[in-house]
């Protein structure tokens, strides 16, 4: 029998008394309680249906009725440790596989994106026997104390940049260093990672890896220009590195045009390790690293055994097989796209008429729209984005910002999102940029009329 559904204010209290205070709430000043969801839609206790645009977790929608039954029919029967020989582990590694270039075939699984990027951490480190990693500015890539120390996104609240992390500049071609009127942006950015190699080198120091987000989220929804990866990897390889590609928050299709957001980059460019989770297992705690046979031989010879209780278990692969599933009998990549490009057409069209919107840029239903200040120096606009967010939810969309300056608006919003969803999400988001324009033109009246 369920116990009778909390008041709001009781819940949040209970929450403020049991669970730490670093664990952040949305909308922190009037959180939402939500206790049902279902496709894009997400429920309150009372009833009151939101549009959610930005659970890339739920990525084939909320509660999908073919992944609850995966689940569900699989706990009947059996789960346990991936000790045991079973056709679930070995199946869904085939089917993950076959969505990959076939270098990529060591599947090792795990239960979260942190495990995930940790466990690669620790492969390009045996296997290069080099420490020092190069990441990108502003990423993001875990909680665990090995993963903070690469995040500068964490780090720089906390105990500083480690000697053996070294940080290269996003490949931001909108308010990077080198934008888009650089005569060659992929080779400018691509040299950075290359000073900060010989800068390394004559410290004595060596790289174990460029660890870097297929497409950097928490930096500002960036897209890396086309040939960035090959060059970096061009040179970490002479370096004696590997390639780390996270595909942690992009991954599964979401890109629209490809199945993996690193393939955005060309045909021609292959990570040397892939780390996946998130969307991976639609709200289970799932995720995977694969990587080439040498990397895992190298990882193997130490003859120290990975083992991982959870990973791998007959009910993650059940439920990571229907994900996968879902998206083929649903067509989600092409939806993605079809509805990724629609959305972004419509931003588009709302930047000519709303000067507060700098930048429209994604791939997909990856998508970030950049709120600006002034169009000349490109000032974050992060108080209007955080305004304007609190202004959707209050007309039942839940959306969130991202970007050193807070200011850049996020998509990522589960892959069956339509294209009446995106219509509404503009619609919406055109009425009130209006009012906030209408509001500072009184404001600026009655400034220049005191005067």
């Amino acid at each position: 029998m369920r116990p009778a559904q909390r008041d709001r204010q009781d819940t949040l209290a209970l929450r403020q008394q049991l669970i730490g205070s670093a664990c952040k709430l949305f909308f922190s000043h009037d959180p939402v309680k939500i206790v049902k969801a279902q496709g894009q839609y997400m429920y309150d206790e009372k009833g009151r249906q939101y549009l959610d645009c930005i659970n890339n977790v739920a990525h084939v929608g909320h509660c999908h009725p073919d992944v609850v039954k995966a689940a569900h029919e699989q706990n009947q029967v059996l789960n346990t440790n991936s000790r045991y020989l079973h056709d679930n582990l070995v199946d869904y590694a085939k089917r993950l596989s076959d969505t990959l270039p076939e270098k990529l075939c060591t599947f090792y699984f795990l239960n979260s994106g942190s495990e995930a990027n940790d466990l690669a951490l620790r492969m390009a480190r045996q296997y290069t026997k080099h420490k020092d990693v190069i990441v990108l500015d502003h990423a993001y890539h875990g909680h665990l104390t090995s993963l903070i120390d690469i995040s500068p996104y964490k780090f720089r609240n906390l105990e500083g940049q480690k000697e053996w992390v070294h940080v290269a500049p996003v490949p931001d071609t909108y308010r990077g260093l080198y934008r888009e009127d650089h005569e060659d942006s992929v080779t400018a950015y691509a040299n950075e990672v290359k000073i900060i190699i010989e800068q390394a080198h004559k410290k004595g120091r060596k790289i174990a890896a460029f660890f870097a987000e297929s497409l950097p989220s928490v930096g500002g929804q960036i897209i890396p220009p086309a040939g960035y990866f090959q060059k970096v990897a061009e040179h970490v390889h002479k370096a004696g590195g590997v390639f780390i590609a996270d595909e942690i928050q992009v991954g599964f299709g979401r890109v629209g045009t490809h199945f993996w957001a690193f393939q955005l980059q060309g045909e021609d460019f292959i990570p040397d390790i892939v780390t996946m989770g998130k969307p991976i297992g639609n709200g289970h705690p799932l995720a995977c690293v694969v990587t080439t046979k040498e990397i895992a031989e190298a990882f193997a010879a130490t003859g120290v055994e990975y083992f991982n209780t959870f990973g791998g278990n007959p009910v993650s692969c059940a439920i990571g097989s229907a994900v996968l599933d879902v998206i083929e009998k649903e067509h989600l990549q092409a939806h993605a796209m079809e509805v990724g490009n629609f959305l972004m057409k419509l931003f588009k069209e709302l930047k000519i008429k709303h000067p507060i919107i700098g930048d429209v840029r994604g791939s997909g239903l990856f998508i970030g729209v950049d709120l600006i200040k002034d169009q000349a120096e490109r000032t974050p606009a992060t108080a209007e984005a955080e305004h304007l967010i609190t202004r959707l939810k209050e007309e039942y969309i839940l959306l969130s910002t991202d970007g050193p300056g807070r200011n850049v608006l996020k998509f990522k919003p589960p892959m069956c999102f339509n294209m009446e969803d995106a219509k509404f999400v503009v619609d919406t988001i055109d009425r009130l940029l209006t009012d906030m324009e209408e509001q500072q033109l009184n404001q600026d009246k009655t400034s220049t009329c005191s005067t």
